[in-house]
Order: structure tokens, then C-alpha cells, then sequence
């Protein structure tokens, strides 16, 4: 950061008065510009036991697949959020179940929230963050191109836990140094 958002003068990296990190403050009107962490919200978006993937259509990873998940936007709740990204991202209406897994991926300040859902419809297409959307049972699952870490955790966290029909709500933390998540074999 360079410049106040309040009225545009300098910034510089200082800790204030009663904090315990350096923040960017204005040099003007003192200003304290906090930098927290980006939340992402999506689903799993299931029907009759496949999953709908999308095919990302713009940077990072593009080219890979992902389940439908963004940035929540102010003023929008969880549930809107994920509402919003899977039509922005597939063009599709689901149900929230759920909320299912919470990720802390520190390394990079985001926190992800997946939920379960149902699709509503088999209504749905492409957009221009998708270039492909696509039902997938587990066996089909592309997992060499699912492009986050964080989307093969919570792939195969799901199915695990479809096993044995028990979807608990659980909070993990990923590590920049944690391996690539290997899905297990199909059955």
C-alpha cells in the first residue's frame, strides 16, 4: 500500500500506539489501513451422487478444475455468497445443506468455507469464469488437474465421509509445505 484511501497522502509501515504489528498508517490524517484475511466461500454441488466441477476460465489456474468458490463480498452472508459464486461460476442453482469444512490457509490469508449442497437443476453452462462445468463421480474426478490444494482436500474429505454418510462440520488448517493431497484409490 502507497497511498491513504481516506485522502490519498503517504502511507508507511509502523506498528500504532496498542497494536502488536506493523500496520500501514497515513502520515497524514493517521489512518490505520488494516490488512485481513480474504474469506472464500463455495460448495460441493451434488446430484445423484456426482459432483459438478467447474473448468476455470480465467487466472490462477487456469485451465484446471475447481468447485464453484470466491471472495464473499460486503454486505452478502455466507450462504449468498456461495449462492452467488456457484451461478457465477456454473450457471447453476443449488440448495445449501450445510456448511461442511472450514480451511485456514494462513500461508496466503485466506479462509475458505465449503458447503454441501444439492443441485437444484441440471440447468446449467459454461460463463466466462468457466469454460466447461461437468458432472463427475468420485472415479472420474480429474485430481492431477483440480487446481488448489484446498479444493482436492475438501474432494476427499467428502468422499471419505460419503462413505459412511456422516458429514460433520470440521476446520482444518493446510500448510504451504503440506504435500500435494492424493486422492485415494476408487473402490
Amino acid at each position: 500500500m502507497n497511498f491513504c484511501s481516506n485522502c490519498g497522502a503517504d502511507v508507511r509501515l509502523k506498528t500504532p500506539e496498542g497494536d502488536d504489528r506493523p500496520r500501514f498508517v497515513c502520515t497524514a490524517c493517521g489512518v490505520v489501513h488494516y490488512e485481513n484475511p480474504k474469506l472464500v466461500v463455495g460448495c460441493i454441488p451434488e446430484q445423484n451422487g456426482r459432483i459438478l466441477l467447474c473448468k476455470r476460465n480465467i487466472e490462477p489456474q487456469k485451465d484446471k478444475w475447481t468447485l464453484p468458490a470466491g471472495y464473499l463480498e460486503n454486505d452478502e452472508t455466507l450462504k449468498q455468497g456461495a449462492l452467488r459464486e456457484t451461478m457465477e461460476e456454473a450457471n447453476a442453482q443449488v440448495e445449501i445443506i450445510a456448511p461442511y469444512r472450514l480451511f485456514d490457509l494462513s500461508f496466503i490469508s485466506q479462509i475458505y468455507l465449503m458447503f454441501r449442497a444439492k443441485l437444484l437443476t441440471v440447468d446449467f453452462s459454461p460463463t466466462a469464469e468457466s469454460s466447461q462445468i461437468q458432472f463427475f463421480t468420485e472415479p472420474q474426478i480429474p485430481w492431477d488437474e483440480i487446481a488448489f490444494q484446498v479444493i482436492k482436500a475438501t474432494l476427499r474429505h467428502y468422499f471419505k465421509d460419503r462413505i459412511c454418510g456422516k458429514f460433520e462440520f470440521q476446520q482444518h488448517e493446510l500448510q504451504k509445505t503440506d504435500p500435494p493431497v492424493i486422492a485415494r484409490a476408487p473402490l
